[in-house]
């Protein structure tokens, strides 16, 4: 399960893993719909919301409730080429958000909201 890691009231900003795809033991992570998530297609997935997506919502509904602030896609390479060796974190896509809806930030301070979920489409491969 990925979810919310930090939280900035006066900016009100939230941070946390959107998805991981594979644990720091180099393992594959099945996320909450039995799904597993290879890496490349999450680093592709997570480009391409950068480029043409970029907002948040409500639970995958309504208007637009908050903006993304921080991306980034954590790989083993990365983190070799930024001295913290290949397994310091898993590999998976990094987000923060501002979200300056007061009612929506409330509801993920008090813990209502408590993770982030990719809302896309993506064709099942059998393993």
């Amino acid at each position: 399960m990925v979810q919310v890691i930090k939280t900035d009231a006066k900016r009100q900003q939230v941070f946390g893993w959107a998805s991981i795809a594979m644990s720091t033991d180099g393992e594959a992570v099945v996320d909450s719909y039995q799904d597993i998530i290879v890496p490349e297609d999450l680093e592709d997935a997570a480009y391409d919301f950068v480029l043409r997506f970029r907002d948040l919502n409500e639970r995958h509904e309504g208007p637009v409730q908050g903006h993304l602030i921080e991306s980034l896609v954590v790989t083993p390479e990365k983190l070799e080429k930024m001295g913290l060796g290949g397994s310091a974190l898993p590999v998976g896509w990094w987000v923060g958000f501002w979200v300056p809806d007061a009612r929506i930030f409330a509801k993920i301070e008090s813990g209502e909201y408590t993770m982030f979920s990719i809302e896309g489409h993506a064709h099942r491969v059998p393993a």
